[in-house]
Formats: C-alpha cells, sequence, structure tokens
C-alpha cells in the first residue's frame, strides 16, 4: 500500500541500500545528508538556499506551465502522485493541493537538501499529504503499481538514462496511469549561454549541447515515452517569456541559480569565465526592451498513459 511510504520523523527517507546514486555525470552518496549536502551544484546547501530566495520568480514563470502539467496528467481528489526530480517541490506542492487530504505525493529527488526545502514549504503551507524521499529517477525503490500518476518538471532531461528512467516509471504506474513532464524546447536565455560557454572553454563533452535540450527536437520525446511502454502518448507545446526587469537581473539570475550552466561555467579558467559572462550579456542584449530584459521559452509538456 501506498501509505507504507510515508515517513512518521523524518521527511527525508534516506536509502540504505547502494548509498550512490548518479545523476547529470557525477557521484553523489545518499544515505549521508552531510556528503549529500556538499556534492555537485544540486546537492548543496548553497544551492538549496538560492532554490528558495528565488521561489516567488520561479512561481511566477513556471506557474502557468506547472499547471498545465497537472491538468495533462489528470490529478484527481483523492490520487496518489510521484514526483521525479522533484528539487524544491513547487510541482509536488501544487499536485498536493489538487489531491486533497485522502490524496498522496511522494517527492523524490537525489539532493536531500532540495527535499528538505520542499517538506519545509509543505509543512508551512499546511500540506500533511506530501512526503518526501531521496531517490534515483533510474533505480525506484518503489513497488510496482503503486501510484496514478507521475510527474516531472524539468528533470527528466537531466538524467543520464532516460530510456531506464522512463521504463521505471512505467513499472511504479498502475494500468492506465499516465505519466507527464515538462521539459525545454527553445530557450535563448538558456541555451545562448550554454553555447558561449563551451565556445570560449572550447569544451566538446558531454557529447549533447547540453542537458536541458536532450528531448527537444521532432519526436525525442514521443519516441523515448513509446520505447519504454507507454501508450496514448502526446506532445503538447506551450510557450511562454522569460522577463526581468533588467538585463542586469537577467544575468544575475543566471549566475545565481543552480542550473547546469552553472557545473559548464565551473569548469572554465577564470580569464575564461569572465570573458563567458561578457560575451553572454553583450549577447543578451538584443532581448532587452523599454520594459526590460524579454525572450521566448518554449516548452513541452509530454504526456503517456500504461
Amino acid at each position: 500500500m501506498i501509505e507504507d511510504l510515508r515517513h512518521q520523523n523524518n521527511p527525508v527517507k534516506l536509502p540504505s541500500s547502494s548509498g550512490l546514486a548518479k545523476y547529470g555525470g557525477s557521484e553523489m552518496a545518499i544515505n549521508d545528508p552531510g556528503q549529500g549536502a556538499s556534492a555537485g551544484t544540486w546537492g548543496s546547501n548553497e544551492a538549496a538556499e538560492e532554490w528558495r530566495r528565488v521561489a516567488a520568480e520561479r512561481a511566477r514563470f513556471f506557474g502557468p506551465v506547472t499547471e498545465r502539467m497537472l491538468d495533462l496528467a489528470d490529478i484527481r481528489v483523492g490520487s496518489r502522485v510521484l514526483d521525479i526530480g522533484a528539487g524544491a517541490g513547487d510541482q509536488a506542492l501544487a499536485a498536493a493541493r489538487r489531491v486533497g487530504p485522502t490524496g498522496l505525493v511522494l517527492a523524490t529527488d537525489i539532493s536531500a537538501n532540495m527535499l528538505e526545502t520542499a517538506a519545509i514549504s509543505a509543512r508551512q503551507e499546511g500540506l500533511s499529504n506530501v512526503d518526501t524521499r531521496v531517490m534515483d529517477a533510474q533505480t525506484l525503490d518503489l513497488p510496482s503499481a503503486s501510484f496514478d500518476t507521475a510527474i516531472s518538471r524539468f528533470a527528466l532531461m537531466l538524467v543520464p538514462d532516460i530510456d531506464e528512467a522512463l521504463r521505471q516509471i512505467r513499472r511504479v504506474l498502475r494500468p492506465s496511469g499516465k505519466f507527464a513532464a515538462i521539459v525545454f524546447e527553445k530557450c535563448p536565455y538558456l541555451s545562448i549561454p550554454h553555447a558561449i560557454a563551451r565556445r570560449v572553454g572550447q569544451l566538446t563533452s558531454p557529447p549533447e549541447p547540453f542537458g536541458e535540450f536532450r528531448l527537444a527536437g521532432h519526436g525525442v520525446m514521443a519516441d523515448a515515452y513509446k520505447n519504454a511502454g507507454f501508450h496514448d502518448v502526446a506532445i503538447h507545446p506551450f510557450s511562454a517569456r522569460r522577463q526581468f526587469p533588467s538585463l542586469a537581473d537577467a544575468v544575475r539570475y543566471a549566475k545565481e541559480t543552480p542550473l547546469p550552466l552553472r557545473e559548464l561555467m565551473g569548469r572554465l579558467t577564470p580569464t575564461q569565465h569572465e570573458q563567458a559572462w561578457a560575451d553572454v550579456e553583450q549577447v543578451l542584449q538584443q532581448f532587452v526592451g523599454p520594459d526590460g530584459y524579454d525572450s521566448p521559452c518554449d516548452f513541452l509538456i509530454g504526456v503517456g498513459t500504461k
């Protein structure tokens, strides 16, 4: 029963198995919160704190596409929902409001610090139907057919083995259960800094240009779902605008928010790092108008049924 997943004392349950999760190409110890907190951009205390600090900006920009994902996932009162790569838990809390006290949302992520942020937010909002558990999407330690729905916001495309993650997600869904995920399709605010960092640093690995866009392109996301065994697969485009009061605000957010861009920039020498950000600011200037920074940002919402 899904209720067996509830944690009475600790909102973040650490698995006692292998103790290692690979995500984004780096190893992170997940059976020790102290180790996990210092390993990589996503697991650090600093990352979690920065994620909390920009919560309002994140909700303003990602709120509409998140609600659309939840609609497409057909989340209802009483549903049991699995959130893959939950991070700070914005979408998990949104799902929890929909399922009500008779439902349950299990937020999973490889970062204990991020999940603690989600747990704190749930407690502050009075949501007792949210549980958190440190877990790798590629090896879900969960019973088969135990969830009505699974969701993922901007995490699926960052999992090293997307195919295995999709197979695992499908396994834990009940028959006719749905999985809905949001990924980036086109977003100059992300793609331009990545391209500049790679050019300046002469970086050639990993083989894909950058993780956020691994599932972009015609048929890529749909094929991944179908290969994992999902049917009734549909890919829904969603367009938004990335807006900031000024170019300085846009660049500051990109520098401070824990995105894969920070790890990429961290591979540059100090001189290259300075040059890359100068070039980023110059190229992003094209999106500045009388109301500040404003560039398009297109998403894909993939939905499949078990």
